[in-house]
């Protein structure tokens, strides 16, 4: 037995996350560059430690290497402990056979062992793919309080946007008294976060019996929850306020980013009280070139603009050549732009040229077609060629 936790943090990060389409062909969602310093899963993982939450593991499946190697010991977010720390957890072989996780709820199954070292009371699941900060302390003080077997942190959305959730509703003391997975005609605008606290006792008999189960989805929004709730056990709503984002979508993802350099939009990456942690590279300061024009941009750490940069994101390393006009747009870390080209309500993914002249992307007071307008997403190490085009909406795999 190792030392007792109180709490231990379980951390989905092993979706596909196949609707960033190009930006996850060769890395996992959660470690998808994000902020221009950051990558998602930096987010959780400073919220855990943040909150006094030293024990975390993460469970991987998709394209793990870039996630592994970027998690490595934890010491970044200070999580490299004797007694706790993080641990990549990927599937693996026991003695019955080895299978890949089949959900969410088979993802925590499949790594009891890993929990039941540490013999906690709460058990926190967070997925890798939000962007937020929030006290999982208060969270937990509240489930206490509560005396409640599940704890789901909820928002209040906007009814329009209510059938894209998960909704809770709820008693005038939050308790939760039905759920509905992505209802037509949502009842309540209480959307499940995908932030869960569990008494560990109860959650792990619950996983078991849905093993069990060779008819269940595996899955905690379409089992675990409506089992627990269907046993009469206690569930309760916790009310979040913040900021929050799902950014598993190009379009919530490019608006995450464009959140950050937003004014009216209550996401701070520079409070000292809550930092968010990451392991970016040493490099130095940003060069702004005589050339350089820049305007409500992020510039990160090795750059060299002497273009014009304006309502940005501009990740480490990235190059930006005399002429070259950046807008509205998102550079992943090593992107080079070349003299001349225009890059427009665009992504530009890691290590990716664009050449001379090219056009990523357009204004969209500039198309007439207001559906074939989108944000542009150009991949990963591609490299475009000079003059070249790429349509706003459009999605580039390889060079072009």
């Amino acid at each position: 037995m190792f030392n007792k936790k109180e709490c231990v943090a379980m951390l989905l990060a092993g979706g596909q996350g196949s609707r960033l389409y190009a930006l996850t062909q060769s890395v996992a969602k959660p470690a998808v560059p994000f902020g221009a310093k950051y990558r998602i899963i930096d987010f959780p993982l400073s919220n855990c430690v943040n909150s006094g939450i030293d024990t975390v593991g993460v469970l991987t499946q998709y394209q793990p290497f870039v996630l592994n190697e970027y998690i490595g010991n934890g010491q970044p977010w200070d999580l490299d402990r004797i007694h706790g720390g993080v641990h990549v957890l990927p599937p693996y072989q026991t003695a019955s056979g080895a299978d890949w996780y089949s959900g969410t709820a088979n993802a925590i199954y499949q790594n009891i062992s890993f929990v039941d070292r540490y013999d906690p009371e709460y058990v926190v699941i967070l997925s890798g793919d939000h962007i937020y900060k929030m006290d999982y302390n208060k969270m937990l003080a509240y489930h206490k309080t509560k005396q409640a077997d599940a704890t789901i942190a909820v928002l209040d959305v906007p009814k329009e946007e209510a059938s894209r959730f998960g909704i809770m509703i709820t008693d005038e003391d939050d308790n939760i008294i039905d759920f509905e997975e992505k209802p037509k005609n949502p009842r309540s605008t209480l959307a499940s976060m995908g932030i869960y606290i569990f008494t560990w006792k109860k959650l792990r008999a619950y996983l078991i019996s849905n093993e069990e189960d060779k008819d269940a989805s595996k899955d905690f929004g379409k089992n675990i929850i409506p089992d627990m709730r269907a046993a009469g056990e206690k569930l309760v709503a916790y009310r979040f306020d913040g900021y929050w984002k799902d950014v598993g979508t190009i379009d919530s993802l490019w608006e995450a980013n464009m959140d950050l350099i937003n004014p009216n939009i209550p996401i701070d990456l520079y409070d000292p009280a809550w930092k968010i942690y990451s392991r970016n590279p040493v490099l130095p300061p940003q060069s702004i070139g005589v050339n350089a024009e820049v305007q409500n941009s992020m510039i990160t750490e090795g750059c060299i603009i002497d273009g014009s940069v304006e309502f940005s994101m501009i990740s480490e390393g990235v190059i930006v050549e005399k002429g070259a006009v950046i807008y509205d747009s998102i550079l992943m870390p090593g992107a080079v732009i070349k003299a001349g080209a225009k890059v427009e309500y665009a992504i530009v993914g890691e290590n990716t040229v664009i050449g001379e002249n090219a056009q990523i992307g357009a204004r969209p007071e500039t198309i007439e077609d207001k559906d074939s307008w989108g944000v542009a997403v150009v991949g990963h190490n591609i490299t475009v060629s000079d003059g070249a085009t790429v349509a706003p909406k459009a999605i580039i795999y390889e060079n072009i």
